[in-house]
């Protein structure tokens, strides 16, 4: 029983310690070791590289959108990166002037096609955005002054979903991207929008599955820093069902282990503060804590005759009923909830999601199951 005690307090305290521990201190470090870098309103050359499969409901409204930025005209080239399309996003990029459509008439997946696009680029910045997210107009101008810079390798932007609780759980990372920055670097960007300093740009492997993870985090191996700038804004939707960000989250997942694999050095003690960010930051929450939710309950369970074990193991119950209500008003034929009810339950449903979308991402990943390319989700 002893044992069982303490591998449940082990479990319930690294839970605790990923999601609050390290927020915390983490936040506490930013404010009395943060490494400030300059920043200047410098417009290098930038070109736009927007990734795209099967978006013909959204690619002119895309383009459309990153015509409009406010940045020189002259320093600035979009490119519509298109990965096998087998609808009109091709034709409908195309007719725009001075728009450049780099076709791949055979699915490549993201990464390849990202692999053969770049060496066609020669300005100085190359910032990634994908179709379905829409830039707020001074984006470009907030990222390219970090690359004043010369330690600066990439810029993360800032991701808003609009709503529900996978927009309250992007508002939480972008916090920790806030501090991990002002400390030294982002534990990887987004691919709805991120800058990387071309001469810096290093491939990754053609089977990357999350490759904005991979190059960004690539770049901090090699001692270049990635920092973060709240005012690089990427809206877009949130997704109709926790299912249909299931399978996002489930090949991110595979993607994360993968990502694990292929950067072992970023755990290294040579790594500095560095290590204990992405020990912290990613390879608990990707590869430890997902296996821990459920091995507590378990553990919980079989504490049950001691009566504050009891309470605990209400609270659990309390928690994952919650989250449980959540996820079936989420589904489309549901009442749906009103008031704060409404976003608690969603956020810990979109929690619970996310943590067993980890350990079937790993399962993908192991047994190689999950491919490069990615299956389009509305």
């Amino acid at each position: 029983m002893l044992l069982i005690t303490r591998l449940f307090w082990f479990s319930i305290g690294t839970i605790l310690y990923t999601y609050l521990g390290y927020p915390i201190l983490v936040t506490l470090l930013a404010k009395v070791r943060g490494r400030p870098h300059l920043t200047a309103p410098i417009t290098p050359s930038v070109t736009l590289v927007l990734a795209a499969y099967n978006e013909a409901s959204i690619i002119e409204d895309k383009i459309r959108n990153s015509l409009a930025l406010d940045y020189p005209k002259d320093k600035l080239k979009i490119v519509v990166m298109e990965d096998g399309s087998d609808d009109d996003t091709v034709a409908i990029a195309a007719a725009f002037d001075g728009v450049t459509v780099i076709h791949h008439p055979d699915r490549l997946g993201k990464a390849k096609a990202t692999q053969q696009a770049i060496p066609q680029i020669d300005s100085e910045i190359i910032v990634l955005s994908d179709a379905n997210a829409m830039l707020a107009p001074g984006s470009l101008k907030a990222i390219t002054r970090h690359f004043a810079d010369p330690t600066v390798g990439g810029v993360s932007g800032e991701k808003q979903v609009l709503g529900g609780g996978e927009g309250l759980y992007w508002r939480y990372e972008s916090f920790l991207k806030q501090k991990d920055s002002q400390l030294s670097s982002v534990m990887g960007a987004a691919g709805e929008l991120f800058a990387i300093r071309r001469s810096a740009y290093e491939p990754p492997p053609a089977d990357t599955i999350i490759e904005d993870f991979m190059i960004s985090m690539g770049l901090v191996s090699r001692g270049w820093r990635f920092v973060y700038e709240p005012d690089a804004i990427a809206r877009e939707q949130p997704l109709d069902s926790i299912y249909g960000d299931w399978q996002r989250r489930t090949r991110n997942s595979a993607g994360g282990i993968q990502a694990i694999s292929h950067l072992p050095e970023l755990l290294q003690p040579d790594q500095g503060i560095v290590a204990w960010q992405y020990f912290s930051h990613r390879f608990l929450r990707w590869a430890v804590t997902p296996w821990l939710l459920p091995i507590a309950f378990v553990l919980n369970l079989m504490l049950w005759p001691r009566k504050f074990y009891r309470i605990l193991l209400s609270a659990q119950l309390l928690f994952y009923g919650t989250g449980l209500i959540g996820y079936l008003r989420n589904q489309p034929d549901a009442r749906k909830p009103t008031g704060s009810f409404k976003n608690i339950s969603f956020m810990i449903a979109f929690f619970c999601m996310a943590n067993l979308a980890a350990i079937v991402g790993f399962w993908r990943f192991v047994t190689g199951q999950q491919p490069a390319s990615w299956k389009k989700v509305r």
